[in-house]
């Protein structure tokens, strides 16, 4: 499915403030995560999917956004033109740093945010493919990433960025609910 095929109805995209996320914990009881973007509380893991070079099984991105959109798909695959709603985040990609990282090493990975010029930096995913969030605990040793503490873009808020961060990590089921 292109891009060509698919019609925002009413040409307009809706946002959210938060995303909850039903999840399972190691020891069966339930727990919810809430995503606000405009918070600390941004950061999340999903399974890695198109790195098979990378030993590492999973991926991380900032949470830039919360949306749905009611779509109208058009292609040939098409079986009515009925509008169904869609729901996407918008995100910034974290990237793993090559360091050595894991139980035999007793060292968390260390990571950064893709460089904004690069392209892939950002992009849109599934709720449902997020697995929960995610706590990235600042490299404090390698400073700021902006130590005048003004920002590059205001829509990543990333005055207060690190050049680093340190993965802290649990798995999980899940579910979501956008509000």
């Amino acid at each position: 499915m292109t891009p060509n095929h698919v019609l925002l109805k009413g040409n307009r995209f809706y946002s959210h403030s938060l995303l909850r996320i039903n999840y399972t914990t190691y020891d069966l009881h339930h727990e919810t995560d809430t995503v606000n973007p405009r918070t600390d509380h941004h950061d999340i893991m999903l399974l890695s999917q198109n790195n098979v070079n990378s030993p590492h099984p999973f991926c991380y991105a900032r949470v830039l956004g919360v949306y749905h959109a009611n779509v109208i798909f058009t292609g040939p695959e098409s079986k009515d033109y009925q509008s169904r709603c869609l729901e996407f985040l918008w995100v910034w990609w974290f990237e793993i740093l090559e360091n050595p990282a894991g139980w035999e090493h007793c060292s968390l990975d260390k990571g950064r945010f893709v460089p904004m010029h690069r392209a892939g930096a950002f992009g849109f995913i599934d709720p449902a493919d997020v697995l929960q969030c995610c706590h990235l605990i600042p490299a404090f040793a390698d400073g700021k990433q902006h130590p005048d503490g003004i920002a590059i873009s205001w829509n990543t808020r990333n005055a207060d960025d690190w050049k680093h961060y340190y993965i802290n990590q649990y798995v999980s089921t899940q579910n979501y609910l956008l509000e």
